[in-house]
C-alpha cells in the first residue's frame, strides 16, 4: 500500500505477572479502515490479549504475554497489515 507507519514503542506497565500493556506511537495512517487491519492482524498473535487503535491519537495499545509475543512480533503485525512499521528512537 506504500504507506509508512512510524512507531514509537513504551511498555507502560505490567498488568499482571506475564502480562504487559506496550503502546505503540503509529504516524501516517489515513483512514478508519487501516485501524481495523492493524487491530485484526495484532490481535491474531498468540499471546495478545487485547488490541486498540486510537485513529485520532495514532496510538496503538497492546496488551500481551512478553513471553510470547514481542514488541518485535507487534510491529511485524502491523507490517503484514500491509504498513511499513519501524520502532521509534523516542
Amino acid at each position: 500500500m506504500g504507506l509508512e507507519i512510524g512507531i514509537e514503542h513504551r511498555e507502560v506497565g505490567k498488568v499482571n505477572a506475564t502480562t504487559t500493556r506496550t503502546v505503540l506511537r503509529a504516524e501516517g495512517f489515513s483512514c478508519p479502515s487501516c485501524v481495523d487491519k492493524i487491530e485484526k492482524r495484532v490481535g491474531r498473535l498468540d499471546g495478545v490479549e487485547s488490541v486498540k487503535v486510537y485513529f485520532a491519537s495514532a496510538r496503538i495499545e497492546v496488551v500481551h504475554d512478553a513471553g510470547k509475543v514481542s514488541v518485535g512480533d507487534l510491529v511485524a503485525a502491523v507490517a503484514k497489515a500491509g504498513y511499513e512499521a519501524a520502532p521509534s528512537a523516542f
